[in-house]
């Protein structure tokens, strides 16, 4: 079995289904990988991945990276490509690797198993976009114990990693500033 093979089959495994994504993801993961000089069969503890997508190539990535949001070693950054930034937190190089979309509407004409098939066999460079980037990881985003807490003065919730926002004085969470995704109908 391939080395592809064996990490298409762990993001299969922990995604529940074959998808395009998984294969995309498992491609994209592979790639970044071996762009910074990382074995994907071995475990990575110096590795941030920021994932500009929430599909199911993310869960390829969090399969065979091992990274994960509560290990705070995954990050979502909402900008709905398909697209991962690798980050090597030991040498602080880094890698993003794209998912080129050149040939979308000839794989859409395709069954399932088709797609499946084209995606995992074409050449990686007609299918990935890498680029070597920098990035700067604020301190308050590495792995570790919560940098900062702060109390809300409007709800008293606790705020880790210094993402309260101060409004005319008042330590306010994000959610009480106005940024909140949820409208509170009732409390129990």
């Amino acid at each position: 079995m391939s080395d592809y093979d064996i990490l298409f089959n762990k993001a299969k495994k922990f995604h529940g289904h074959i998808c395009p994504g998984i294969v995309l993801g498992t491609r994209l993961t592979i790639a970044g990988l071996r762009e910074l000089g990382m074995n994907p069969n071995e475990p990575t503890h110096n590795l941030i991945v920021y994932m500009e997508i929430d599909r199911c190539g993310t869960d390829a990535v969090q399969a065979i990276t091992g990274c994960s949001l509560g290990h705070r070693s995954l990050k979502h950054k909402d900008f709905g490509k398909f697209a991962a930034t690798f980050v090597d937190t030991t040498t602080g190089k880094a890698v993003r690797v794209s998912i080129l979309e050149g040939n979308r509407a000839e794989h859409d004409k395709l069954n399932p198993k088709e797609v499946i098939k084209v995606l995992s066999e074409v050449p990686e460079d007609e299918i990935l976009k890498i680029e070597h980037v920098r990035i700067t990881i604020p301190k308050e985003d590495l792995p570790g114990f919560p940098v900062g807490k702060a109390t809300c003065s409007n709800c008293g919730e606790q705020i880790s990693d210094n993402r309260q926002i101060v409004v005319n004085g008042e330590v306010l969470c994000r959610n009480c500033a106005g940024e909140s995704y949820y409208t509170v109908t009732g409390r129990t």
